[in-house]
């Protein structure tokens, strides 16, 4: 049997959430969040730390993700898969001592996870009978900001799962020191196809020096390598910011896009098509970029069977942003930081235009797709939206507030509304409330009702410092009540 760690718990009381032993977030309050009337919001955990992904199985048991210190500003914890079963108990399946995990599926009596790793991501399938523990795939290039999304498993009964860009701009830069230059030297993005340079190279200083001293990056580089006008670089299966498919063990990967920034959220809609959530370019560093919608992606490419791709669609990263404008046009030019130069000569076709624009920095995360009556909205997918790093990432006061809440999407026609969200903009913790804080997941359980993962107390301090606290993650229900239209 797979090890399973009882975790000693007990049954909230509505008085036992006003005084929670953390003081960054001493109290948690259904009340404090508002959703639409009909509806009934209820806490299922408290306490988790750094909640960032579940997923269930077919008998209601839901397996929740702890990421632990590979999301970087944060003391040690283990990153943990928690089993929560339907009769409540709850436990420790296992820790991970290396890649953090994200995202997971529950098939054919496994957990199929994609880890978020150090150098380089993976998926890995953990038997539920035996804790059996193999690789189905592995290679895919990390090391930097971005995530892996998925897996998922389509209509076809493939496996689809993603990988986001290692630098966060387009071109490895010390903004990222912490995060891949100083622990991963030599990481860079990788395209997924042949692509032509244009030698538009960034300039900034190199903080690995003793003193102040410019140097020279270009895209698809190691930090401080330049690139040379009409450089081709060679495309790879194993590209960053892609996104593929393959046999539920990991063979016959295929590459079905790339140029997906952060492809955090994926779910397969009830019409048969994938959505992919992918977050905006940042206006900050040397190569900054103003006014990049936040975006969900319909992948057009998943409609064409196994095998029969004769290129991978391309969404636009590096050079392009969610509405479908270059980052160097005159809308994009940033108010701080140095303004983007092309990087690719003749880019592959944009595979756009995106199904559902939301505002810059609202840093959408997970979604799910509602397939019942029961609940209503029936065919909507419900997207969660972890919330801005401003100033950090713009310097515009408007986007301070962006995000922090669940949308409901009608992919039909790009529409949507605000589902869950709190009585004001902003995190519980800034509000002084005891709503949420960063929605980053979201999930129908087999009984129809809303799952919502609060991430947890993670503020921006200032321009430069973002921390995140343990222990003060959270699981939401929400049910539907009789009442609703």
């Amino acid at each position: 049997m797979t090890a399973f760690v009882p975790l000693t718990t007990t049954v909230a009381e509505r008085e036992a959430l006003q005084e929670l032993p953390t003081p960054a977030r001493p109290r948690v309050d259904p009340a404090d969040v508002v959703v639409p009337a009909g509806y009934r919001v209820e806490v299922v955990l408290v306490g988790l730390s750094m909640p960032c992904g579940m997923g269930f199985a077919a008998d209601g048991t839901l397996f929740v993700l702890e990421g632990g210190s590979t999301w970087p500003t944060r003391p040690y914890l283990p990153a943990r898969i928690l089993r929560l079963d339907p009769d409540g108990r709850l436990g420790v399946v296992t820790e991970e001592a290396l890649g953090g995990p994200r995202h997971v599926a529950v098939y054919d009596g496994a957990l199929l996870v994609s880890c978020k790793g150090g150098r380089q991501s993976r998926i890995d399938r953990i038997d539920l009978a035996t804790g059996a523990r193999e690789v189905l795939v592995d290679g895919l290039p990390n090391g930097g900001w971005h995530e892996p999304g998925g897996p998922v498993f389509g209509p076809d009964g493939l496996m689809y799962f993603a990988q986001g860009s290692v630098s966060q701009q387009g071109v490895v830069l010390p903004q990222g020191f912490q995060v891949d230059v100083a622990r991963h030297p030599g990481v860079h993005d990788v395209p997924g196809e042949d692509v032509v340079l244009t030698g538009n190279n960034v300039q900034t200083y190199d903080p690995t020096a003793p003193y102040p001293y410019l140097v020279e990056t270009g895209p698809f580089k190691p930090f401080r390598t330049p690139a040379r006008r009409g450089e081709v670089v060679r495309g790879e299966l194993r590209c960053s910011s892609g996104l593929w498919r393959a046999q539920p063990d990991g063979s016959e990967m295929e590459l079905v896009a790339w140029g997906i920034r952060n492809p955090y959220g994926m779910a397969f809609g009830e019409d048969g098509d994938l959505y992919v959530t992918d977050n905006d370019f940042e206006e900050t560093s040397d190569r900054a970029i103003q006014g990049d919608p936040d975006r969900i992606w319909r992948i057009e490419a998943a409609r064409r069977p196994h095998g029969s791709h004769p290129r991978p669609a391309w969404y636009g990263f590096p050079d392009i942003c969610g509405d479908g404008l270059p980052a160097w046009h005159e809308s994009h030019l940033p108010r701080r930081g140095q303004p983007a130069e092309p990087l690719i000569e003749d880019p592959p076709p944009w595979a756009g235009p995106a199904v559902f624009l939301e505002q810059p920095h609202s840093a959408m995360a997970g979604l799910d797709a509602c397939r019942t009556d029961a609940f209503g909205y029936r065919g909507r997918l419900f997207a969660c939206e972890w919330g801005t790093l401003a100033p950090m990432n713009s310097p515009d006061p408007a986007d301070r507030d962006h995000g922090f809440r669940v949308v409901s999407v009608d992919p039909a026609d790009g529409t949507a509304e605000v589902f869950m969200r709190n009585p004001r903009p902003g995190p519980a913790s800034a509000l002084g409330t005891g709503g949420l804080e960063r929605p980053v997941d979201a999930a129908f359980a087999p009984d129809g009702s809303l799952y919502v993962l609060d991430f947890g107390v993670s503020p921006v301090m200032n321009e430069n410092t973002h921390i995140s606290y343990g222990h003060t993650g959270v699981l939401w229900r929400v049910v539907r009540d009789g009442s609703a239209p």
